[in-house]
């Protein structure tokens, strides 16, 4: 039973039999538009989001441990619970350091989707040491690392973009 829970988490429960194709990408959309909603929409505060963030990533690594035997291939596309961790580390990062900010529900959701975009592209191309941690842990780790890593490149760019915004426009 806790099995087949596990496997529904870590799949997020529809990622793993629904959507055959692209399940990261559909993944990382559905975390976007998920904290959207429960942020910019239902007003749920921050705090209350990120700490429920934190406690699925710790128990991420139990749930990915107790399913990756039931898979053939080390780092199995059905897991996307890593996509919903990376994805939501730049999101709950720029809303904690803008809570005081007016910006528009357009306006945020602009934001929400560079931050998706930007997160897909370093976890495709995986720069270094996202590419490092990738090839080097095949467990429970290396499959959490690489996307939080991936969401900290993204939290990278956007600091750069606003030293850069302060200072050179």
């Amino acid at each position: 039973m806790i099995n087949k829970l596990n496997y529904y988490f870590v799949t997020l429960f529809v990622f793993g039999n629904l959507i055959e194709r692209y399940r990261g990408t559909w993944a990382s959309l559905f975390t976007t538009l998920f904290l959207f909603l429960l942020i910019s929409i239902l007003k749920i505060p921050v705090l209350i989001v990120a700490i429920t963030i934190i406690l699925i990533f710790f128990y991420s690594f139990f749930a990915i441990k107790s399913c990756l035997k039931n898979f053939k291939n080390d780092d199995p596309q059905e897991i996307v619970i890593d996509e919903f961790c990376g994805q939501s580390i730049p999101i709950i990062l720029y809303e904690f350091s803008h809570s005081n900010s007016a910006n528009s529900t357009t306006e945020t959701l602009q934001i929400y989707f560079w931050f998706f975009l930007l997160f897909r592209l370093f976890d495709g191309l995986k720069p270094f040491p996202i590419d490092y941690v990738d090839k080097k842990y095949k467990n429970s780790f290396g499959i959490l690392f690489d996307d939080v890593l991936a969401g900290f490149y993204v939290v990278l760019c956007l600091i750069l973009f606003m030293v850069g915004k302060t200072f050179f426009f």
